[in-house]
């Protein structure tokens, strides 16, 4: 029997997967380009305080504005690939994204305009984050529905390496810009490159997603007339238990995802008196490692039980923050590097599976909205807050500890999820994708 993987062009299946990761790494340089400097500059810029932690903290409160419009974004967008198509939704919200972060790279500072800066700074990180929201369901389904769905996991994770490039992007240009010229000149106008930088990445991304044709999933959608009208009252009143399942999952890699590549850089130099380099260089090292472990843990999850491998992951993400915590008792860089590839390593094993075990709780028809209402409003209960429940829990206590025991809460939220999850069924994908190709 023919393959459904044969059945589609080989040059459009790899620019699917290169349009898919292109994409979201351009989002996620987006989003960690803020997240370091919000951790690091934007607190004295936008949010001027006596108090560090107090700035921190604000500055953290845009970063979660990111968060927060992801659901709009999966909400408006997620409903128009499902009615319209992923091709044209995808263009559109490469495009918010890029604008929104090009412009914060022209934003006037506290200092020239006084409060109007915070909010055209919350304005616009709320843009990026309604692009995000739409962003992500599409370019799983831009590589999924292209590839074999037996192979799912694997042509779904190029999405999941937009998130590590990325990071591995900004952390880098933002750790050379720092490193390269004097603190003042970073604080003063340095950092603003790195915002500036992403048009590069937004050219690159409407090259090749202007040059995709549909999915033949979506395609064989539309020539049976089976577009839905309303997508998503169908999730909500007829796969309510696929919503619940999709969002629970995400909340563990979420909070993991904000502790290790987020916090931690206000841990280190506000507790342990190292450098923003050290932290940055230990997440990029981090990162790096990532862009082959989430392909490769995607390829695992086709191979064994994708709820299984989420799952050993998630027991992983409990137990590693009481191991890293310890590690860095004496300010190692080393330490820090070698605990924060684990962390990130435990996060592939988690991320790189999601994007498959997510869209295939969904019927295709239906897909696109329920996996970006699933991904972004899980987003919502776990990395939109994590960052401010981080820094007010160690404010309160005092005490490493209890970031570890707000994993764990947030490990038992995904276990859950992982119980109300279905394990897919693709012959009849298969077989939709053979009749696209024949046609």
């Amino acid at each position: 029997m023919t393959s459904a993987r044969s059945a589609v062009e080989p040059r459009a299946l790899r620019r699917a997967y290169a349009a898919s990761l292109s994409g979201t790494a351009l989002e996620y340089y987006d989003f960690a380009a803020y997240s370091v400097a919000a951790a690091t500059v934007f607190g004295d810029l936008f949010f001027p305080s006596g108090d560090d932690l107090v700035g921190t903290m604000a500055a953290f409160s845009t970063y979660a504005v990111g968060y927060l419009a992801r659901p709009l974004g999966g909400f408006v967008f997620g409903r128009l690939g499902d009615v319209l198509g992923r091709k044209k939704i995808l263009v559109h919200t490469l495009l918010l994204a890029g604008i929104a972060t090009f412009l914060i790279g022209l934003l006037p500072t506290h200092a020239a305009i006084g409060g109007l800066a915070a909010v055209l700074l919350v304005l616009l990180r709320f843009a990026q984050g309604v692009a995000v929201g739409g962003e992500w369901g599409g370019a799983v389904l831009l590589s999924s529905e292209y590839g074999d769905p037996r192979r799912r996991g694997f042509w779904a994770s190029a999405a999941q390496i937009g998130p590590p490039a990325g990071t591995l992007l900004a952390n880098g240009v933002l750790a050379l810009l720092s490193g390269t010229m004097s603190e003042a000149a970073f604080t003063s106008w340095g950092w603003r490159i790195a915002f500036l930088l992403s048009a590069v990445l937004v050219l690159f991304g409407l090259w090749i997603r202007l040059r995709l044709e549909e999915t033949p999933v979506f395609q064989r959608i539309a020539d049976r007339g089976e577009r839905p009208s309303a997508p998503v009252s169908e999730v909500v009143t007829t796969e309510r238990r696929a919503l619940a399942a999709g969002i629970l999952v995400r909340v563990c890699p979420d909070v993991l995802y904000s502790l290790f590549t987020v916090f931690t850089l206000t841990y280190i130099t506000q507790e342990l008196d190292m450098s923003r380099s050290e932290g940055s260089t230990a997440v990029m090292i981090g990162s790096a490692c990532q862009l082959l472990l989430m392909p490769a843990f995607g390829a695992l999850s086709d191979r064994m039980n994708r709820r299984l491998l989420t799952l050993v992951g998630t027991i992983a993400a409990a137990i590693w923050p009481f191991l890293f915590f310890p590690m860095l008792g004496d300010g190692s860089f080393g330490l820090l590097v070698l605990g924060t590839v684990v962390a990130l390593a435990i996060h592939a094993m988690l991320y790189g599976p999601q994007a498959a075990l997510l869209t295939e709780q969904f019927s295709p028809r239906l897909r696109y909205t329920g996996s970006s209402l699933a991904y972004t409003l899980a987003g919502v209960i776990g990395g939109a807050p994590a960052p401010l429940i981080l820094t007010a829990l160690l404010a309160l206590v005092g005490n490493w500890w209890i970031l570890g025991a707000y994993v764990v809460f947030s490990a038992v939220l995904t276990a859950i999820g992982l119980w109300l999850a279905r394990d897919p069924v693709v012959e009849s994908e298969e077989e939709t994708t053979r009749e696209v190709a024949t046609t």
